[in-house]
Formats: structure tokens, C-alpha cells, sequence
């Protein structure tokens, strides 16, 4: 990356003259590196986790049937973004941004070398460690890069954005290439444990280079007061004795099952985004222009929680049909299933830079925020299309490749009409009160979806992989995205001065 780094040719000191990434403040390469390596180590994790769930014991894995290994990816996956909210409350309110993604990125890689350690309990445990360390770091690392642009409107915040996401694709291009080939040549642990050293790699490089970030990252922006924090514990003790008391009595009564974990999840996860909205919406503390801002911001929301309900089934669905539909040889070269995962960051890095230059060309004729959202959604609809009739064409035979190849092209081009425009607009929506947990309510989006994505796959069973399926899922997106645009001028009103 030092050959990005550039220096004007100036006296040091002189306004203009420090060193820049891409054009933008030297913050940002700290912040892509360190997000490139912990996507690294998620990503690669992700790839092999639905598979090492469904495998039989026989091969190594934990032998779930594929409905319910599908909900644990998709369930775990939601709490992942759902920790991201109380993350972004602990970096505005205890920690600030910089110590927290500190403190996150150190978890992240505790978690991954538990996964690394072939015992059951380990593995969960280890899951649970990747899931809070990701929900602290997602929130405050983007709210970072929004940091080092004061000027909400600056012209180079939405391409700072854009930037940023190609880190989080780099590291999720490379991660199930590797990570998938060593689990394929050796065993499912070995894989996990690279997934560990990457969130190392990432953890260094953050301390290294945290002076270059913004001072304004270090801030805690509206302290705690100790009378809030004891009964905050004291409600958090609450709350973890009444769920201790309530899963020992089911365990004690031989009842526990997996689904005893995921049908609570997936329904709070689906709960929470209401709470959150409704307590920031009454505010009193909020001027009547930021409580619009957050109404308008309710509709992205929504609009985003369609989108990844069916965009994050790529890591499970989208898996398994690779795995038992799909022929894993193309022009004479095998390969294993979790490749897969790296098609759509590998579309992303060769689309983003075009999808970026798209946008500037058209100037005054560049598509509003809603109307790219819109794009989005129908975009992921079209793609459930066309694995509607990938799933058809499979029949008693596997089919080539170059169909899940399809999907992963119309997904990326419908995921950059999206999402680095979604992370933008909310830094842009957000009130200064709750910049971080702004962010974590737009990650909340993701939960809303998987938990949607999860509840279809436990009520369903096997047939959540099904043309039917398929065909309901395309067009409830794909109406959606249309809707969406018929309504926009009334959001775009919401919005008030934020473009």
C-alpha cells in the first residue's frame, strides 16, 4: 500500500502536504487495512462454517441437517451485525471508537483460534467470541472513516466509503481461497486457525497505525455517568440470571435442542430495530430535524433488511447448492465448494471503481440514495430468479458453474448500488448524539434479514432450497425495489438537507 501513499512536493507543515491514500487522508489506509484483515479472517470462517456444520461426522463435521445448518450460519450471522448496535452504544458512551476496535479486534482473534481447537463446546464458545468482537468493531470502525471527513458534505466522503469496501472485498476475496484450500487439504481446524492469524495480521497493523487517525476518534462523545452505568449492570444482571435460569431448567429437563437458541434470536432480532427506532424517535434531546432525519432513515432501513434477507443466504443456500448441485470442476480445474465465496468480492474490487466513476460521470444526473437503493433491492430479486431456474436446470444432475457465476455478478452490481451508499447516507443522517449507534442500527438491517432468512429455513425445512422458494423470495425483492421508488420524493423530503 506504500506506493498509494503520496506526498505533494511542498515544504512538510504546509497545508496540503501530508501524505494521502488515494486522495484521502491517511486514516483511511489504517482503517482499510485493519478492516481488510478482520473481513480476512470473517469471511474465510464464513466460507467453510455451513459446510463443517452439514458435514457427516465421518469427514470432521458436526452433522446438522442442512435446514438447520443453514439457520445457525444464518442466525449467527445476524447476531454478529445484531451486537453492533450495544458495540456502537459502548464507542459513543464508555470506550470511544479508537479503543474500542482495539479491544474488539483482540476478541475477534481469541474467538477464531477457539474455533481452531477440535472440541464441540470449544467451537460454540468461539463463535460467541468472533460475534461480540465484530459487533464492537463494525459500528466504530466505519463511524471512524466518517471522522476524517468533518464536513458532512465533503465531495470525497461517499468515495471514501467506496474505498473503504475495497478492503473489506480484498480480504473477503483471498480469505476463502486460502482459507478453503487448507481446510479442503488438511482438516476444518487448520482453516479456522489461519482465520485467527489474519485477525492478528489486522489487530498489529491497527495499533501501528492509530496516530493517523482522526483525534476526534478518541473522544468518548457523550460519556456515561456512573448512576447510568450501576443500573445498566444492574439490568444486564437481570437479564443474564433470568436466561440462566430459563435455559438450565430446559437443559435439566432434557429439552434443549439448537432451536431453543435460534427462534429467540431470530424473533429479537427482529424486535430490537423497532425498540431502537422508537426510543431515538423520542428523544427529547433530538431537534425536530434530526427526528426526521431518522424517519426518512427507517425507509433505507427496510429497504436494506429485504436486500440482505436474501443476499447473505450466499454463505448458506447459495453454499449448499454449490456443494450438492453445482459440478465443483470448470475447463478441466476442480476446486472446492467455499470458492464460491470468493466470486462476489472479486466482482466487487473489478465493479466498485467503475460503479464509482458511473456516479461521478452523470454529475447532476447521478441517481438519488433512494433511487440506488431501489436498484439494489430489485437487483438481489432478479438474481433469486435466476437461481430459481439454476435449481429447475439442476434436476438428478449437477450443474456447470457458470450459473452460481451469474448470481454473484447480478448480486455485486445490486450490493454496490447499496451498500457503500447505505454506510454514507447514515453517517450523514445520523445525530451527533448517536453517531455510532447510528451505524449500528444501519448494521441491524443485516439481523433483520438473516433473522427473516433463518425463520423461513426453520419453518420450511429442506425446502428453503427449492425453486418455490426461490421464485417467492425474487419477487418479493424485486416488487419491493419498485414500490420504493414510487414513494421516494416523500423520503427524499425526510431527509431534509442530506443529499
Amino acid at each position: 500500500m506504500a506506493s498509494s501513499l503520496t506526498k505533494d512536493s511542498v515544504r512538510p507543515g504546509t497545508p496540503g502536504s501530508e501524505k494521502t491514500f488515494f486522495g484521502h487522508p491517511r486514516g483511511l489506509a489504517t482503517l482499510f487495512m485493519t478492516e481488510m484483515w478482520e473481513r480476512f479472517s470473517f469471511y474465510g470462517m464464513r466460507a467453510l462454517l455451513v459446510l463443517y456444520l452439514v458435514a457427516p461426522a465421518s469427514k470432521g463435521g458436526l452433522a446438522f441437517a442442512a435446514a438447520t445448518g443453514a439457520a445457525v450460519y444464518s442466525v449467527y450471522n445476524a447476531t454478529v451485525y445484531l451486537l453492533a448496535m450495544p458495540g456502537g452504544w459502548i464507542g459513543d458512551r464508555l470506550w470511544g471508537p479508537r479503543k474500542t476496535v482495539a479491544v474488539a479486534g483482540t476478541i475477534i482473534m481469541i474467538g477464531h483460534f477457539l474455533l481452531a481447537v477440535p472440541v464441540k463446546a470449544s467451537f460454540f464458545v468461539g463463535l460467541v467470541f468472533i460475534a461480540v468482537g465484530s459487533g464492537l468493531l463494525k459500528a466504530n470502525i466505519s463511524t471512524m472513516v466518517g471522522h476524517l471527513y468533518p464536513d458532512r458534505n465533503d465531495a470525497r466522503r461517499d468515495g471514501a466509503f467506496t474505498v473503504f469496501y475495497m478492503g473489506i472485498n480484498l480480504g473477503a476475496f483471498v480469505a476463502p481461497l486460502l482459507i478453503g484450500w487448507v481446510a479442503d487439504a488438511t482438516n476444518w481446524h487448520f482453516g479456522f486457525a489461519l482465520a485467527g492469524v489474519g485477525m492478528a495480521l489486522g489487530l498489529t497493523q491497527y495499533l501501528l497505525g492509530t496516530r493517523h487517525l482522526s483525534p476526534i476518534s478518541n473522544q468518548v462523545p457523550r460519556p456515561v455517568d456512573t448512576a447510568e452505568k450501576a443500573a445498566l449492570l444492574k439490568k444486564a444482571g437481570l437479564w443474564a440470571a433470568a436466561a440462566a435460569v430459563f435455559y438450565g431448567i430446559v437443559t435439566a429437563t432434557g429439552s434443549f435442542t439448537i432451536n431453543w437458541v435460534l427462534w429467540p434470536l431470530s424473533l429479537l432480532g427482529l424486535a430490537l430495530p423497532a425498540f431502537f427506532f422508537t426510543r431515538m424517535r423520542r428523544d427529547k434531546e433530538l431537534t425536530a430535524d434530526e427526528k426526521s432525519k431518522i424517519s426518512g432513515f427507517v425507509w433505507f432501513f427496510v429497504v436494506a433488511a429485504v436486500f440482505w434477507m436474501i443476499y447473505d443466504q450466499s454463505g448458506s443456500t447459495l453454499t449448499l447448492f454449490a456443494s450438492d448441485h453445482t459440478a465443483n470442476k470448470l475447463w478441466g480445474f476442480s476446486f472446492p465448494a467455499s470458492w464460491f465465496q470468493s466470486l462476489n468480492p472479486l466482482f466487487v474490487i473489478a465493479l466498485a471503481p467503475v460503479v464509482a466513476a458511473v456516479w461521478i460521470k452523470l454529475g447532476q444526473r447521478n441517481p438519488s440514495t433512494t433511487v440506488k437503493f431501489a436498484l439494489g433491492l430489485i437487483g438481489i430479486g432478479v438474481s433469486f430468479g435466476v437461481m430459481m431456474l439454476a435449481m429447475g436446470a439442476s434436476g438428478d444432475a449437477k450443474v456447470t458453474p457458470l450459473w452460481l457465476c451469474s448470481v454473484y455478478l447480478i448480486q455485486t452490481v445490486a450490493e454496490l448500488c447499496l451498500s457503500p451508499v447505505g454506510l454514507s447516507v447514515t453517517t450523514k443522517l445520523a445525530p451527533q448524539k448517536y453517531a455510532s449507534q447510528m451505524m449500528g442500527l444501519f448494521f441491524l438491517a443485516v439481523t433483520a434479514g438473516d433473522c427473516l432468512a433463518a425463520l423461513t429455513q426453520l419453518v420450511i425445512g429442506d425446502a428453503f432450497l427449492s425453486t418455490t422458494s426461490f421464485a417467492i423470495q425474487g419477487a418479493i425483492a424485486a416488487l419491493g425495489g419498485l414500490g420504493f421508488v414510487a414513494y421516494r420524493k416523500k423520503v427524499i423530503k425526510l431527509m431534509g438537507d442530506v443529499h
